[in-house]
């Protein structure tokens, strides 16, 4: 999915995001990312073994995609590229709807397999970039976002 209106519909649509291997480390790009996403009204479930049972940007934080309750619109992944598929089967049997994989990140097994089960499937982007690139912000210092409209979309 790399055209305008798919991404736009995907980050409307997708308001509660699992994050894959979140940092508790502001400096971390998953930190700033979901901190971002937070606070543009998106819910973040927070999933890292290593912090399993704490408390991360005031979500409690999960070891495993298996382990949220409730539904999840997207699982962000901030993952080794040879580390996604498990992730990937986990997505698919939660009943996701996005698969992201974040800039970078690159399993084309993965992105097969949930376009296979219906999922849509974002490869090599980053949420936070697209979503400034999309609803406003990147314009605002120059950068070409390729987003051309006399209205700036909600």
């Amino acid at each position: 999915m790399d055209d305008i209106a798919s991404l736009r519909r995907t980050l409307k649509d997708s308001r509660t995001i699992a994050m894959v291997g979140l940092s508790d480390q502001w400096h971390r790009p998953s930190f700033f990312v979901a901190k971002y996403l937070q606070q543009h009204g998106y819910r973040i479930v927070p999933v890292n073994p290593r912090l399993a049972g704490s408390t991360l940007l005031g979500e409690p934080v999960v070891a495993s995609l298996l382990e949220i309750d409730g539904p999840i619109d997207m699982v962000d992944v901030f993952r080794r590229t040879e580390d996604v598929l498990p992730i990937a089967q986990a997505a698919v049997q939660i009943g996701a709807r996005v698969l992201w994989q974040q800039i970078g990140v690159v399993n084309r097994e993965a992105d097969a397999l949930v376009c296979d089960s219906g999922m849509a499937s974002v490869i090599d982007r980053c949420v936070k970039i697209e979503h400034a690139r999309i609803f406003g912000g990147l314009n605002w210092i120059g950068v070409n976002t390729r987003v051309i409209s006399a209205k700036r979309p909600h």
